[in-house]
């Protein structure tokens, strides 16, 4: 996305709707790091703000959305301080988190402790995940009662390495399937995972950070029954189409 295309597409998007929507974010690009195209991400946001300054919009911020395939050093078993960007991700995340440093935007995360646990199901106790714990994970002088903050932390760690500690993060995607991987997706494990992340994060941030709030997006307000991968891809959502709750989430 060259300069004229950016600024092209702030005036069709975002200037004829900045007065009546509260546009917070513009995400450049989903998940592109690692990947063929991760070294144009910096330059496109540098574009997106180009635009939005020429259109005299200052209020919007601009990031990226990276998930754990950036990370290296990482597993559930990690130790949240180990952990670091694979090489091939911190080529393209160097100068992200650099341009992110200097204009003051935060950086996007897709933390999923559910695909981490589904992969490995004998790996990490149920409780770690569902923000169940009774006994930590001990990192230094942290303590890690859940795996949601332990993979945000392997983040704000990873970023550190590469002289982004001063680069907020945001959480784009975290959520619990209701089906597809039974005996683990289902109701009552959504419900439980939403409603503890809801309770658990709104009170502070995480052990590493902990005066540092984190904005949190769950995924997804609806199932994507058309999604190509049938199973727990598809079966996200916390309310019906007819707009009755799955379960009833207190916010």
């Amino acid at each position: 996305m060259n300069v004229n295309t950016a600024a092209q597409w702030v005036n069709t998007n975002v200037v004829p709707y900045i007065k009546e929507v509260n546009i917070g974010w513009i995400v450049v690009g989903n998940e592109m790091v690692p990947g063929p195209t991760a070294n144009l991400v910096a330059q496109a946001m540098n574009n997106i703000l180009s635009g939005l300054n020429s259109a005299g919009i200052t209020t919007v911020k601009i990031s990226t959305a990276i998930n754990d395939y950036a990370l290296g050093v990482f597993s559930p078993r990690s130790l949240p301080s180990a952990a670091s960007f694979t090489p091939e991700a911190t080529a393209s995340l160097q100068g992200i988190v650099t341009w992110l440093s200097a204009t003051n935007n935060p950086l996007f995360i897709n933390v999923y402790p559910y695909f981490a646990f589904a992969s490995k199901p004998y790996d990490v106790p149920l409780d770690y995940v569902l923000f169940n714990a009774t006994r930590p994970v001990i990192d230094g002088n942290n303590k890690y009662y859940s795996l949601f903050e332990a993979m945000v932390d392997g983040f704000y760690a990873a970023m550190e390495k590469i002289g982004g500690d001063g680069v907020t993060l945001v959480v784009s995607e975290t959520g619990w399937p209701i089906d597809g991987n039974v005996p683990y997706t289902n109701k009552q494990n959504a419900h439980i995972y939403n409603q503890k992340l809801v309770d658990k994060m709104k009170k502070g941030g995480t052990p590493r950070k902990p005066t540092t709030m984190l904005d949190i997006f769950i995924f997804s307000m609806f199932s994507s029954e058309n999604k190509e991968t049938a199973g727990g891809e598809r079966n996200w959502g916390f309310y019906y189409p007819n707009l009755d709750p799955v379960y009833q989430l207190v916010f």
